[in-house]
């Protein structure tokens, strides 16, 4: 397959994920059935083809497609899509859908029209080991993980706005509850925290034994356990009863923010690094 044709169906892809989200969109005005379907259904399409073109970098590279920042965004991306269609088949929460594919679909954009970055960073296939694969899977994880937070932050301050000006629509019926949406922040939180903490315990080893020049106050790295504190804190708040609430909601909205900041700017300003 051509350069030329893979890259429209790159932007073939990103049109179908905007319908996508135009429908999902239209159903959460109206609450509309067809709507619903149709969303779901143009996902699934790009999730296939998401797939697909995944599939293929590897046959290609011979690898798994992580190892720059420009890789990294797209398989996030993937993640997301993932995790968005086991939600719409599980467990029913529309709104979680349509956030979550809301970043992806920002993330895809990102990595459709950026200027090509494919080429890898220092480190080099020469240094590519099983350590350094794994020391990225549960970064990503975690990132994820993280975006599941972010996202039923967004819908707590939501259903509780709704709930405080007693303005009820039709669409609030379709909203989780409040306890679900803290359970939610908990459960996302819980999974990210040691995801990203193996993953930062596995980079620092690898690049102990792997890398000759390194500097562990490298901008990525501090943003990285700058992170990983942040959420610790969080985690250690809401356990004690001191973080309860909006500001639960809060504190989950503006830590993945600075996962956000983290990953781009953060890749910008690193020596080395090139995703966490």
């Amino acid at each position: 397959m051509t350069e030329m044709t893979m890259a429209r169906l790159q932007e073939l892809m990103v049109v179908l994920y905007a319908v996508s989200l135009v429908f999902y969109f239209v159903d959460y005005l109206n609450r509309d059935k067809v709507a619903h379907r149709s969303a779901f259904w143009v996902l699934v399409v790009v999730y296939v083809m998401q797939t697909g073109f995944l599939i293929d970098y590897m046959i290609e590279t011979k690898r798994f497609p992580v190892l720059s920042l420009f890789e990294g965004i797209y398989f996030y991306a993937w993640l997301i899509i993932t995790l968005s269609i086991i939600l719409h088949l599980f467990y029913k929460v529309g709104y979680a859908v349509f956030f979550l594919n809301a970043i992806g679909f920002v993330l895809i954009t990102i990595h459709t029209f950026a200027p090509l970055q494919n080429e890898q960073s220092q480190v080099g296939e020469a240094l590519i080991s099983e350590l350094l694969f794994i020391h990225i899977t549960f970064a990503i994880l975690s990132y994820t993980a993280f975006a599941m937070s972010f996202v039923s932050g967004v819908l707590y301050l939501l259903v509780y706005n709704i709930l405080k000006k007693k303005k009820w629509s039709k669409q609030f019926s379709r909203l989780p509850s409040l306890q679900q949406t803290t359970t939610s922040m908990k459960a996302s939180l819980l999974t990210g925290f040691p995801f990203l903490l193996i993953s930062l315990i596995l980079g620092v080893q690898w690049a102990t034994v792997a890398l000759d020049n390194w500097s562990f106050f490298d901008m990525k790295i501090l943003g990285s356990f700058l992170i990983l504190a942040v959420y610790g804190s969080v985690l250690f708040m809401q356990r004690s009863g001191k973080l309860i609430g909006n500001d639960f909601a809060w504190a989950n909205i503006f830590t993945f923010l600075i996962v956000i900041i983290n990953l781009f700017l953060g890749s910008r300003l690193s020596a080395f690094h090139f995703w966490i």
